[in-house]
């Protein structure tokens, strides 16, 4: 069976996974993913909106378009999208092997949160993690929280934890459109199964038939993700592999090559996410990469993609046979059902010279209209070799559909990053000169709303005044990737390559915008933002999982003027005393930065 290829030396020329059989799973999907029905023929389409809202013009977002600048013009419906989360701790096998995992109302990946543009949306979080106890909070990746950045979701920045037992009602603005996830930012939980997966329907710039929905990338690991963050923070530390890859939260597993079998029950035949194809429809698919760690190439045997959508940006249309998505990025593509085949494969394979793992094909099945689901695919990968670049697509590509022009940055920073040893043997990131390490119980926000502005050195919090906008040239000293993402803003990304900038701007009439790019190993990434729009407290940070647990991890206070006496809800102070009075009574195992 052929794979995406890698043209890693050390690995050849890509593997051959042990027999992809079983497509369909024996071992119940409450046992697998448990609650969830996202990767399974029982999941629906989605609609191209939610039709109980007001329909001016005959969409909720009125006379609104892929032309609007959605930056600074954004419909408000008056319709509230309610949700309700309770966060658990269970055991499940995802791809067969039992481990325990943090659920959200039961199920991995967690509900899909949907609503239309300008919706409100309103997600009350419980907090019921027992044995042990642990706080959390949810992050909405990708919002711009204009007017609420203490809805952000980050601990030890924007709030403080929700405690054992307590919950927290998040409430803002569906201020973007597109594809995005929600994943808990307390220490390296979402590895551990807090994720899941949002829709915010809005206008299309390119027709389809069927809109599929979410379709998750996520690395997989075998450990519960507590021992991997004690693992990263250790003296002489060892780095952490995937021990395998998912598609919608499922894949198969060899059992006989378990480190761990002799710790765990494990079956071979937990089965892979299905999907459905209408033979000459055009289906939209929305790509999430929402692991931990890895660099994915997603793909379909015999099917090229239309590239409608970079993270919440639409793009102007483009093809391509393989999609590069770093952790937290998204891609909205459409493909069209043109095959010969009854069935074929999804893919989704890590990159073996970008990333770590021990598995790095996912793999799940499309079937065509009444083809037997039984069945396994004959299809065959396209041969296209992992460039090893670890980056995004060409910048020359990736061209926003609304366009804006780059304007004069009022600030600018060079940023390194570096990978060293501290005095006790431990291995530790910075970014622009700190190893950032939180306090659950001070956030720098709601500091800065009482306008103190101490802050300890180790916070890493950079005060951009009044400028309007800034502009950062990361500088990576290290032989890594590392995807950034800002919080708070879409980035223009002015260049991105190997070594340092020459000067170069890449299309400043229209550069490209996204929320997290890729910079090189030894590479730059310069990007830009516009700080004077957005008062509050702004992380940007690698998206890796155990990189933040290490400290690369720097944030951004923007307009502190306006931040200075924001009115918040009282909810988020009394939060912050729940902290307090849990905390009071017991210690949190926060060994890592906290994020």
């Amino acid at each position: 069976m052929g794979n995406y290829q890698s043209h890693n030396p050390r690995a050849g020329h890509g593997t051959q996974p042990y027999h992809a059989g079983h497509v369909r799973s024996s071992i119940g999907q409450r046992r697998t993913n448990g609650k969830s029905l996202l990767g399974t023929l029982a999941a629906a389409a989605l609609p191209a909106f939610l039709s109980n809202n007001p329909l001016p013009n005959g969409y909720p977002w009125s006379h609104l378009s892929p032309n609007t600048d959605y930056y600074h013009e954004v419909p408000y419906t008056g319709v509230i999208r309610c949700y309700d989360f309770t966060i658990s701790r269970d055991v499940i096998a995802p791809d067969g092997y039992l481990k325990p995992v943090l659920l959200v109302n039961g199920g991995f990946p967690g509900p899909l949160i949907e609503a239309n543009w300008g919706d409100t949306i309103q997600v009350t979080v419980r907090n019921n993690i027992t044995s042990p106890e642990e706080g959390t909070a949810l992050h909405w990746h990708g919002f711009l929280q204009k007017g609420t950045p203490w809805e952000d979701g980050v601990p030890a920045v924007t709030q403080c934890p929700i405690a054992p037992g307590k919950e927290f009602t998040y409430t803002f603005q569906a201020d973007m459109y597109g594809t995005t996830w929600y994943h808990s930012h307390y220490s390296a939980q979402y590895a551990g199964g807090l994720i899941g997966p949002m829709v915010i329907h809005g206008p299309q710039i390119a027709e389809y038939d069927i809109d599929l929905g979410p379709v998750m990338l996520t690395d997989w690991y075998h450990e519960d993700y507590f021992t991997l963050v004690e693992q990263t923070m250790a003296v002489n530390s060892t780095p952490v592999f995937a021990d395998n890859n998912l598609i919608n939260g499922k894949m198969n597993f060899d059992c006989a090559s378990a480190k761990h079998g002799d710790r765990a029950p494990c079956v071979n035949d937990a089965g892979v996410s299905q999907f459905r194809f209408e033979k000459g429809k055009k289906h939209l698919l929305r790509l999430i990469n929402a692991g931990a760690e890895a660099l994915q190439h997603f793909s379909i045997d015999g099917h090229t993609m239309t590239v409608i959508a970079n993270d919440f940006v639409p793009v102007q249309p483009y093809e391509t046979k393989v999609v590069t998505l770093g952790i937290g990025q998204r891609s909205d593509v459409i493909v069209e059902a043109n095959g010969e085949l009854d069935a074929y494969y999804m893919r989704s394979n890590i990159s073996k010279i970008c990333s770590l793992a021990r598995n790095h094909d996912a793999l799940a099945v499309i079937y065509y209209d009444d083809a037997d689901t039984y069945s396994e695919p004959k299809s065959e990968a396209w041969d296209i070799q992992d460039p090893g670049t670890c980056a995004n697509d060409d910048l020359e590509m990736t061209v926003p559909f609304k366009e804006l022009a780059l304007p004069e940055p009022d600030l600018t920073y060079d940023m390194e990053v570096k990978l060293f040893v501290n005095g006790s043997g431990i291995k530790l990131w910075s970014l622009d000169g700190v190893t950032f390490r939180g306090n659950y119980n001070s956030p720098p926000l709601l500091l800065g709303i009482l306008g103190n502005y101490t802050f300890d050195e180790e916070w890493n919090v950079r005060r951009t005044g009044n400028a309007r906008s800034v502009r950062v040239n990361v500088i990576n000293h290290t032989p890594v990737a590392h995807p950034m993402h800002l919080h708070g803003f879409d980035m223009y990304v002015l260049h991105e390559g190997l070594g340092p900038w020459d000067g170069t701007i890449v299309r400043p009439s229209n550069p490209q915008r996204r929320d997290v790019f890729q910079v090189r190993p030894n590479g730059h990434l310069v990007m830009q933002f516009d700080a004077g729009e957005n008062p509050g407290v702004w992380p940007f940070h690698c998206h890796i999982a155990w990189h933040v647990s290490a400290g690369f991890f720097v944030q951004f206070l923007t307009g502190e003027d306006k931040v200075r006496g924001m009115k918040i809800p009282a909810v988020v102070a009394e939060t912050c005393r729940e902290w307090a009075a849990w905390t009071g009574e017991n210690i949190p195992e926060q060994i890592d930065s906290g994020l």
